[in-house]
């Protein structure tokens, strides 16, 4: 089987190479192809890289990915031809599979293969992504989606869980598992699992004494940590802690801890644990506050 790798200018590496890595594991038996519209295609972190012109002869076994480039704005990025969007959407039409890492879902919908398809790509990319193809369904905060034979990822590190996910779905969940763990990928992420976990998305602040005590809570959130603890770490007092956390996150510190933990028992329910196990995993007595928790 094929994979060919649809390069546009300013194509970001990783979108490329992580695919790429799954795709050319030595447990899997697939041909790999580079095409593009020029035989030197310079990419967004300035390593220019090699690729045909002339695409191999396709069948439906094969898959197509387009891998996103440098993209601070769709518009003004877009840089495939339409000789090549007929070539990925011809390939769609006979049967095949058709994929996309990040910016690159704007090449399917220029293809015309969003129409009426739920997709998804980097979250700085969405909204401009739902503007361009009114016809489709972007779903946010999610690592990938497939629909029928399109499949979209987020983009950077999501293009691995993506191309996991279809091996997985080719070639059964234990190779997919065995390919992971030969690429020293600590876990594989299913589709649904946000694009920034917890952790990032109240890290944005610059107070280095709330980040003292985060630093503490998401190396032990599985654990109990009382406030005075928290508060000794970071050399303040307990009532400081509270003031300066809730300023800088919006949350109190228990309810950080609850988030991780919350957010590490999904990941662990969306790869086959129980409730209760993962409960017990993520520091809960029982699955009765966990659910109480996933529900609000």
């Amino acid at each position: 089987m094929k994979v060919v790798f649809v390069l546009a200018p300013g194509v970001h590496l990783l979108d490329l190479a992580g695919p790429a890595q799954v795709f050319h594991n030595d447990l899997l038996d697939y041909e790999l192809h580079w095409v593009a519209e020029d035989t030197e295609v310079p990419t967004a972190q300035g390593l220019p890289v090699h690729a045909a012109v002339a695409w191999p002869k396709l069948t439906v076994d094969d898959l197509v990915v387009v891998p996103g480039w440098r993209s601070p704005s769709l518009a003004a990025t877009f840089a495939l031809g339409r000789a090549t969007l007929d070539r990925v959407r011809a390939h769609h039409d006979n049967g095949g599979l058709v994929a996309s890492v990040c910016a690159g879902a704007d090449a399917l919908g220029k293809a015309g293969l969003l129409d009426g398809r739920r997709c998804t790509t980097h979250h700085d990319l969405q909204d401009e992504l739902a503007l361009r193809h009114p016809k489709a369904t972007v779903v946010r905060d999610v690592l990938y989606v497939v629909d029928g034979r399109v499949a979209t990822s987020a983009g950077i590190a999501s293009g691995i869980d993506l191309a996991l996910h279809l091996v997985a779905t080719r070639h059964g969940p234990a190779m997919a598992a065995r390919v992971a763990r030969s690429m020293v990928v600590y876990a594989r992420r299913n589709g649904d699992e946000h694009q920034a976990s917890a952790m990032l998305r109240h890290r944005s602040h610059v107070d280095d004494t709330v980040h003292r005590v985060q630093d503490l809570i998401d190396a032990r959130f599985a654990t109990p940590l009382p406030l005075t603890a928290l508060a000794d770490a970071a050399g303040v007092s307990p009532r400081t802690v509270t003031r300066l956390f809730g300023r800088a996150t919006g949350l109190t510190p228990l309810r950080y801890q609850h988030l991780l933990r919350v957010e590490r028992a999904e990941h662990l329910i969306g790869h086959g644990a129980t409730v209760e196990s993962a409960a017990r995993a993520v520091g809960f007595e029982d699955a009765r506050m966990l659910r109480r928790l996933r529900a609000r």
